[in-house]
């Protein structure tokens, strides 16, 4: 009757298959029963070792490294919600963008104007800063020297970027040609005319314009030499400078 045991499989020396007519001496044939049980002591005591090892790593370690998984799963979860935010908050301030534009189109200013003033104040940045050009446009309207101000405002804030700030001061530019001294436009406006800046044509066309309405004939020469003399001065730039030319000469012939 057999029992219930496995009985472990012997040594693969002692199973191994001969040729036939092969005679191996004793001694040769211990000794390589005797290394091979040798490699297996060997390897069963290194794997218990490594056992041991990293049962002794876990125990020392292993709340730490508990700890950083979930710190890393926290970290990723709370990195999904905050895009997830953003993009709702986003959503939510385009919607309110886009109805404060349909009441300016309705003619709505006043409203518009305070819809634009809300996201300038709570909305994201990007919004913020086209709520503050739009909500400046509106002011414009009904007060002019308001618009100036909130332009100005944009133009030294260096948050919304070079270009952005000499756009602001152009804005002001185009309301304070028909009103200010020359002087005060040049001060606001010279730095944009710089060969570097992005609004520098619109620049020096309205400080020609400032100039030819202050009766400075020389300044206006000034501008108008600049424009035509820069190869990528806008087609309609050289236009009209070539105009104020023709303007300022018959005024002083009579």
């Amino acid at each position: 009757m057999l029992l219930g045991f496995a009985t472990p499989s012997p040594h693969g020396y002692f199973t191994r298959r001969w040729e036939a007519g092969t005679r191996v001496p004793a001694s040769q044939w211990i000794g390589r029963a005797w290394r091979a049980l040798v490699s297996d002591i060997f390897r069963e005591v290194d794997e218990e070792v490594r056992r041991e090892r990293l049962q002794q790593i876990w125990n020392r370690y292993g709340h730490v490294l508990v700890a950083l998984a979930l710190l890393i799963v926290i970290g990723v979860g709370g990195w999904r919600a905050s895009q997830w935010w953003q993009a709702k908050k986003s959503a939510e301030l385009g919607s309110q963008f886009e109805a404060a534009l349909v009441l300016s189109e309705q003619n709505k200013h006043d409203e518009a104007q305070a819809a634009f003033d809300k996201i300038a104040a709570e909305g994201a940045s990007a919004y913020r800063m086209l709520a503050r050009f739009r909500a400046a446009q509106e002011l414009a309207r009904h007060d002019a020297d308001g618009a100036v101000r909130a332009y100005a405002a944009l133009a030294a804030d260096s948050g919304i970027g070079q270009v952005m700030q000499d756009l602001a001061a152009i804005r002001a530019g185009l309301i304070l040609v028909d009103s200010a001294s020359y002087d005060d436009l040049r001060a606001r406006l010279e730095p944009l005319t710089a060969s570097d800046r992005a609004f520098r044509h619109t620049a020096r066309e309205l400080l020609a314009l400032g100039a030819w309405r202050a009766g400075r004939d020389g300044d206006v020469k000034h501008w108008v030499d600049i424009i035509m003399t820069d190869a990528e001065s806008p087609a309609a730039v050289r236009t009209r400078a070539e105009m104020l030319t023709t303007v300022t000469s018959g005024v002083q012939k009579g």
